[in-house]
């Protein structure tokens, strides 16, 4: 039997995301992509982000029990021709920050995050519920 998937993560962010309240993202933002993915155990969210180390995350609750994500990307590439004695520095400076108010079944102090490939994957484990037991009682 399939597990029962929970739509209130898409349903939610896409209300939000497509509201007046958060403006639509122009062609040159920074911003970057996040997958939300759900199992009977977990949800999973993917934030896309080429290059990035573990150094440069910050993944955290508030006060009000929101995970908090943050990324500061500071990358300098360095360029010189020998040839024309030409030098060229190019710096790109990317901070992102953005919370996310979570299920009421996630576990917040087994939250977990790590790093890999461009990837900064969040793991939310969920509360697990109890089997449920059907049996006749005995009257007596």
């Amino acid at each position: 039997m399939l597990p029962v998937m929970n739509s209130w993560f898409p349903t939610v962010f896409d209300e939000f995301m497509n509201s007046d309240l958060m403006p639509r993202a122009k062609s040159t933002s920074t911003a970057p992509a996040v997958n939300v993915k759900e199992d009977d155990k977990a949800y999973t969210m993917e934030v896309a982000a080429p290059g990035i180390k573990k150094e440069w995350c910050r993944v955290s609750l508030n006060e009000e029990g929101n995970l908090c994500i943050a990324i500061e990307n500071k990358m300098e590439h360095k360029e010189e021709d020998k040839n024309q004695h030409y030098l060229r520095r190019e710096f790109s400076y990317t901070n992102y920050q953005q919370s996310y108010a979570l299920p009421d079944d996630v576990v917040k102090d087994k939250i977990a995050a790590t790093v890999a490939d461009g990837i900064l994957s969040i793991t939310l484990p969920k509360q697990q519920q109890e089997a449920k037991v059907s049996k006749t009682i005995e009257i007596m």
